[in-house]
Formats: structure tokens, sequence, C-alpha cells
């Protein structure tokens, strides 16, 4: 099987390793704990705590299982000076007409956050201004039409 490589930053991965541990040693142990108290309440066809306590160690298997995933594929980028936009660069673009100047730092798609400032290199403006250099013009399809965005810095 051929896995998607995961990119991250250090901080990031080692965020999401301090979370699947958390996860395995106290968050496996609480909720069988849950379960054990829930079963010694009886009839568990129609014991709520128990079906609770299921779902959400249901919901934490799937959680250790995708972050084991993304940690084994990690390959951790580095911060440092960049020429070209590529994952762990910052950008700051110039937009055209009522687009306001935006700055961005291109992170995998685990790291993604808007409100923070960090676009994934699968986002449609990531994919635009990937490989491109400060001085260049990048033009992003929208569903609203075109949109240009000048890269101003590279960093």
């Amino acid at each position: 099987m051929d896995q998607k490589k995961e990119f991250l930053s250090k901080e990031k991965y080692d965020e999401l390793q301090a979370e699947l541990d958390n996860l395995k040693k106290v968050k496996r142990r609480e909720v069988a704990e849950s379960l054990e108290a829930a079963k010694a309440l009886g009839d568990l066809s129609e014991n709520a705590e128990y079906h609770a306590a299921r779902d959400l160690q249901a919901e934490i298997e799937d959680r250790i299982s995708r972050l084991e995933s993304v940690l084994m594929s990690a390959q951790i980028v580095s911060d440092g000076k960049h020429d070209v936009v590529k994952i762990g660069a910052t950008v700051d673009l110039k937009g055209d007409g009522n687009l306001k100047n935006v700055t961005y730092k291109i992170v995998g798609f685990e790291e993604a956050d808007v409100a923070a400032g960090k676009i994934s290199i699968n986002s449609p403006l990531g994919k635009a201004i990937l490989g491109h250099k400060k001085g260049e013009t990048v033009i992003l399809k929208t569903p609203k039409g075109e949109v240009s965005y000048k890269i101003v810095k590279v960093y």
C-alpha cells in the first residue's frame, strides 16, 4: 500500500505524538473503567452509560488509528529561508482589486488553520502559489471567477 506523505512541522509532530500517547495511556484506561462501571449497572441493552462509553471508545480508537497513520507517514518540514513557495515557507500575497493583502504559512493538511494564517499545500490557493517566486502573479480560479495574487515576499 502506497501511503501519502503527511507534511508536518516538528512542533505539530510532537503535538500529535503527545496526543497519541495521552489517548493510549490515559483515555483508553478511563474508557475501560467507564465500561466496567456501566456493566455493573445491569442490563446492557437499555444502559445509556454503557452505550455512551462504547461510542467514546470507538471515537478514541478511530483517532488513535488516524494519528498512528499520520505519524507513520510524516515528513518533518523545517522552517528556514525559502526562495520558492513550498511547504514550510511563509508567503506575503497582495490581492488584486478588493482583496486584502494576506500572509500565509504553507503547511500540510493536518496543520492547516486559516484563522492562524496556515494554509494547506492541497488548498486551492496553496496549489496555485506552490513553486512560484517573489514578484510572480498567480491566478486562482474560484466559483465567483478568477482572482490574482502577487507574491510579495517568500520567507
